[in-house]
């Protein structure tokens, strides 16, 4: 069944001169314009779409990806305030997204940056953001374990750290480490993503989260994520021992300190070689 706010691969059923329709079942037909439509696009096709209403109304499908679909999180930039409406923001898709005056907690302003749940308005049933995110969590336990790598994005500074959405659904709280006086998390910023180690669990459902793991047993499990990394990549990064610390923890989600012994680690076996700038896998 096709659905309203999410990507679903739907079959063509038709070509007009707008574009062409695809079969969305109980929704019925749906256009994808004539901008998103390649020559692969025949009669039968099956098609990744998303599904969403244009500014009248009415379904369509794109292409396009939008910087989060229903049930999710995101930050985005105000892109207009209306008075009567609220604030729209721009969420990758020509159609902005509207975020209603009672779903702000505080005004927003155009070019402010705002973390929102995308969710659907039961007033309207249309899609709309929410800047309430504390209302959007979800209500199981959150599946994770100590130790296990996530991504986490941050909208809030609280005394003991950053509260940030994770996976999507649960509330987690990456902390101050060394009494509040760990720079590199208190260098993070509001709608930052950023990867991060469970280091527990809570019964009020919450997830506890630090920028690194404990100990040494973080440089396993890392330097088979360099390897990954490099196999992905055709065998060469432009990363290596003296690369800063910002873009380590961009692109592996580690300190610098973590990622140079992993190296080291993967060196010592032979498994890479240092290219200066970069590393390279030997082969």
């Amino acid at each position: 069944m096709a659905l309203l706010g999410k990507r679903n691969l739907l079959p063509v059923s038709r070509e007009a001169d707008v574009g062409i329709y695809l079969d969305a079942g109980p929704l019925g037909e749906i256009l994808l314009p004539r901008r998103y439509v390649t020559p692969a696009m025949v009669h039968g096709q099956q098609v990744d779409v998303f599904l969403y209403r244009d500014s009248e109304d009415r379904l369509v499908a794109t292409t396009d990806r939008p910087r989060a679909m229903l049930g999710e999180f995101a930050c985005m930039e105000v892109k207009d305030v209306s008075d009567r409406a609220g604030a729209f923001l721009d969420w990758g898709l020509p159609k902005d997204l509207l975020l209603p005056f009672r779903e702000q907690g505080k005004p927003v302003r155009i070019g402010q940056k705002v973390v929102v749940a995308v969710c659907m308005d039961e007033r309207t049933d249309r899609i709309i953001a929410s800047a309430r995110v504390d209302r959007h969590f979800g209500d199981g336990m959150p599946p994770y374990k100590a130790g296990e790598q996530v991504e986490a994005l941050v909208f809030a500074r609280t005394p003991l750290g950053f509260n940030a959405v994770v996976g999507n659904a649960y509330r987690g709280l990456l902390y101050f480490q060394h009494g509040g006086k760990d720079q590199r998390a208190s260098g993070l910023s509001y709608g930052q993503r950023v990867k991060c180690f469970v280091t527990g669990v809570r019964e009020d459902r919450k997830v506890d989260l630090s920028l690194d793991a404990a100990g040494y047993q973080r440089v396993a499990p890392l330097t088979e994520q360099v390897m990954a990394a490099l196999t992905a990549a055709g065998g060469t990064l432009a990363v290596d021992d003296d690369t800063p610390p910002e873009l380590i923890r961009a692109s592996f989600g580690v300190s610098k300190k973590a990622f140079k012994q992993a190296l080291g680690a993967l060196f010592k076996a032979k498994r890479i070689e240092f290219t200066k700038p970069g590393i390279r896998a030997v082969r």
